[in-house]
Parts: structure tokens; C-alpha cells; sequence
């Protein structure tokens, strides 16, 4: 039998066959299957992956959006190879380590540094995982309930480059006159963007439940779509000289209004949720 672990190497132009050593006559001759070139698939691709729920089903969509960074696996999040399945990817990184809460892959779920290590030492990892990159489990997740950043910022390159591959690099054309350019973003957005302080007792997800229920969930505001997360956003001197990041709570909002239409409900859902925070800002 052929390990599970290991590789065919075929010479260009170059197939084969399987069966289980029985014979059908009913059966057709088969179908032709060819193989994708794994050599190109990308870590900080956004479009190779997607979010799931604990449960392990697709996440809905719904009002949420995600912001381009945060599209590729966070510094706390679970990763997941799906079982029975082969892969191969490029981590090739401006990070010095990609740190992950865990790891699952081939049935099996890596979740703190000594599990990850082992599985370093195997003949696996360099089949699954090439480039210049470091992958680290820690088994910790986000300790602060105000959020974490995502820390995906010094590959911002390398994901704007996959996901604008595809156009010629070039972002979508956007109706609205001037468009904003959120944190964590690739392309300008028609909408709007509320910046937050916050303090240490500051929930997230609390927050970003409040505003669905509360605003997103109006017959009103069913166009509108939002994102919402910890970010931070470099300081200057003098607008120059680069300081310190301060973090922030970004709320990016946009509507799917066209014409003379575009942003008036974007005007009105800003207007509404800047009231909420003038009345229950400290609660």
C-alpha cells in the first residue's frame, strides 16, 4: 500500500491507473482527472480560505464582512486541512514567525507547541508546508475580550498581490466620489469608517452583537453590510517621522445603494450608532 504521507512523482506527460482488482464490464472507460499545481498555492491567499463555524459548517455571510487581512488566518485562530485530503503551500513571509492558536490536519488536531513540534520532526511537514515562512502553534487564544489584531499587516503585500492577481492588480471601479481606504483592507470601500477608543473592560463581541441586533437587523439597513475589529493604526511626527501604533476598534460600513442613492443609508446607520455611543458609550 501507498503511504499516506508520501508522493508521486510523475515524469511530464506521464498517468496512471487504479482499481480495487475487480472488473465491471458495465463500467465506461472512466474520466480523465488532472492534477492542479500545488506549487503556486499561497499561505496569504485570501481566496484559498474560508470561515467556519465551532461546528465546523460555513460561516453565513449575513451583514458581516471580513477585512482583507483578517481573511487569512490571525495570530489566535484555528487552522483547518480537511481530513482525507492532500495539500502543499507556499509560507513564504515578511513575519519572522505565523504564530496560530492550532492546527489540524490529516484527522488530526495540533494545538500547543510540543504537539507542533512533533510534528515538525515527521517526514510530513515538507511535503505540506514550503518557503521561507515559520509556522508556530501556541494554543493560546486572543486574551483580551476587547479583541486582538489580526497581525497579518507585514504580509498585507503578499495578500493585496494574490487577491488582485486575478483583476491585473487593478481594484473594482466604486461609484462613489471618494472612496475610503479602511485598515486591513486592499481596495477603497464606498461606505464609511468609525474609529473607536476603548477601554479595558471593552467587549467586542458584545459590541459587534449589539450593533446586528440593534441597527443591522432594521428592515431599513437590510443593504447594509459591516466590519468590525481591533486595529492599529500607525502614529507620525509632524506627519513624517513614523511612532508607535496605537490600537483602535474599526468599524467599516457599506451599503449596496447605486446613483444618488449611494451613502444616504451608509449617513444614516453612522448618524445612529454615534448616537447609541453618545447614550451608552460607558455601559
Amino acid at each position: 500500500y501507498l503511504p499516506v504521507n508520501g508522493e508521486l512523482v510523475l515524469a511530464s506527460g506521464a498517468g496512471f491507473a487504479a482499481f480495487d482488482g475487480s472488473w465491471d464490464p458495465g463500467c465506461d472507460s472512466g474520466i480523465l482527472v488532472t492534477f492542479a499545481d500545488t506549487e503556486h498555492l499561497a499561505w496569504f491567499d485570501p481566496t484559498l480560505w474560508q470561515s467556519v463555524s465551532p461546528s465546523g459548517e460555513l460561516e453565513p455571510s449575513g451583514h458581516i464582512f471580513t477585512m482583507d487581512e483578517e481573511r487569512v488566518p490571525c495570530h489566535y485562530d484555528d487552522v483547518i486541512f480537511q481530513p482525507e485530503t492532500s495539500f502543499r503551500v507556499n509560507i513564504d513571509s515578511s513575519q519572522q514567525v505565523i504564530h496560530l492558536r492550532s492546527i489540524s490536519l490529516m484527522g488530526q488536531e495540533l494545538s500547543s507547541p510540543e504537539a507542533w513540534a512533533g510534528y515538525l520532526q515527521g517526514s510530513s511537514a515538507p511535503l505540506h508546508f514550503h518557503g521561507n515562512g515559520t509556522l508556530q502553534v501556541t494554543g493560546t487564544g486572543c486574551p483580551d475580550k476587547s479583541g486582538c489584531a489580526c497581525g497579518n499587516t507585514l504580509d498585507g503585500h503578499r495578500i493585496c498581490a494574490a487577491l488582485l492577481g486575478r483583476s491585473g492588480g487593478q481594484c473594482p471601479a466604486l461609484v462613489c466620489q471618494s472612496p475610503l481606504k479602511p485598515l486591513g483592507h486592499c481596495c477603497g470601500v464606498c461606505g464609511a469608517i468609525i474609529s473607536l477608543d476603548f477601554t479595558p473592560d471593552f467587549d467586542l463581541q458584545k459590541y459587534r452583537e449589539r450593533l446586528v441586533q440593534a441597527f443591522l437587523s432594521q428592515p431599513r439597513y437590510a443593504g447594509m453590510q459591516m466590519a468590525i475589529s481591533k486595529v492599529h493604526k500607525a502614529q507620525t511626527f509632524l506627519g513624517l517621522i513614523p511612532r508607535s501604533s496605537i490600537p483602535l476598534i474599526q468599524i467599516v460600513l457599506i451599503d449596496d445603494e447605486m446613483g444618488v442613492q449611494t451613502g444616504t443609508t451608509t449617513e444614516q446607520l453612522v448618524a445612529d450608532i454615534m448616537e447609541d455611543i453618545e447614550q451608552h458609550g460607558n455601559a
